[in-house]
């Protein structure tokens, strides 16, 4: 096997869910029974940072999924705080706030994928007439 493509162990994979549930290096090496130094010196590992770096990103991308899950509530709560006429008007004005905020990056948001959209088509097309 690739030295680059080494599996890692059974304990790197244990510092690797250690590290993601607690919030210090000197935690995490604590609750998975390894040296700080050890760990600090996994991080410094090619291997080990790409599986860790991987791990973040599922575990962020699930905490993301949760946001999107929880967002349709989260905007009717927004809608009742803004609405509800015993809410006090600097409360009012946040909800509102925060509503227009997050429409207006939504709309951003939605412009970048579809230019990138295009931009990736056009890659697309530019590379399939080139191989002609």
């Amino acid at each position: 096997m690739a030295d680059s493509q080494r599996k890692l162990t059974h304990k790197q994979e244990q510092a690797i869910i250690a590290l993601l549930s607690n919030r210090s290096v000197e935690e995490a090496a604590r609750a998975c029974s390894t040296a700080v130094r050890t760990l600090f010196r996994w991080l410094k590992d090619r291997d080990f940072d790409l599986a860790y770096r991987a791990a973040k990103r599922a575990a962020y991308g699930q905490a993301i999924a949760r946001l999107h899950h929880l967002s349709s509530a989260a905007v009717t709560t927004l809608g009742r705080v803004m609405l509800d006429a015993d809410t006090p008007p600097a409360v009012k004005v946040r909800a509102a706030d925060s509503v227009l905020s997050h429409a207006a990056k939504a709309i951003e948001i939605e412009d970048i994928e579809a230019r990138l959209t295009e931009l990736e088509k056009a890659a697309d097309l530019n590379k399939s007439s080139r191989n002609r």
